[in-house]
């Protein structure tokens, strides 16, 4: 169990910790200022570590979402200014998303940032 307790308190926010030895009854862990790996309990560090990967997963799909609302509103945009309102937009920019995803390597991208994000 040292090794799991060592990689996830070396992965989590140390804002997360804080605030789960604060949600914790135990008044030692809300008196204490120092975070360190042998005061802290599993019931402390396994759902700060769950939260902060949630943070980052987020961030990554948030960041991933970006390029693609933008081209469906300019695929959109393209559509109304042809007078094509009946034909849906995402037909259109579905392989536009696809092409682009490919282009950039995006899954290279993808796995090179969850990796180099646990080192």
């Amino acid at each position: 169990m040292v090794p799991l307790r060592e990689f996830m308190m070396k992965q989590t926010r140390e804002k997360d910790i804080k605030l789960f030895m604060d949600l914790s009854k135990n008044e030692d862990l809300i008196n204490s200022e120092d975070i360190v790996l042998e005061n802290i309990p599993n019931t402390v560090i396994i759902p700060a570590f769950i939260i902060s990967e949630l943070k980052t997963g987020f961030q990554v799909g948030f960041l991933l979402f970006i390029p693609f609302i933008v081209i469906d509103m300019v695929v959109a945009s393209t559509l109304m200014s042809m007078g094509m309102m009946m034909l849906p937009p995402m037909m259109i920019s579905l392989p536009f998303k696809i092409l682009l995803f490919v282009l950039v390597d995006g899954w290279d991208i993808v796995i090179k940032s969850i990796i180099i994000g646990f080192n």
